[in-house]
């Protein structure tokens, strides 16, 4: 169950930024309540997955996997490109959670 919270938590988080984009700095009503929506759904599963997992690895789960979710939406919905540097960088993010997830025995799994 802990890492389904945690897949809630990143969902929401992604949602979250994805508005505070589109709220053009809290001037869009919707966008701004789905911004708070967002996050507060997102602390609230991320809280739940920490009675289990441990801080550091939920943070760097929950983090790494929103960035790599954000950049992929800036991408799609709003024309952001990346660099090669950029898109190494996310891969870099996206190994160190592999190996956290797949190897360390801090997971819990």
């Amino acid at each position: 169950m802990p890492y389904l919270y945690l897949v809630i938590a990143v969902a929401f988080e992604t949602i979250g930024t994805s508005a505070l984009k589109a709220s053009y700095g809290f001037t869009k009503l919707g966008p701004s309540l789905l911004v708070v929506l967002g996050y507060a759904v997102s602390f609230y599963f991320l809280g739940l997955c920490l009675k289990v997992i441990p801080v550091g690895v939920a943070y760097a789960m929950w983090s790494g996997l929103g960035i790599i979710l954000i950049a992929a939406i800036g991408w799609v919905l709003f024309g952001q490109r990346l660099d090669a540097a950029a898109i190494l960088g996310l891969a870099l993010i996206l190994a160190g959670i592999l190996v956290i997830h797949l190897f360390s025995k801090t997971t819990g799994h």
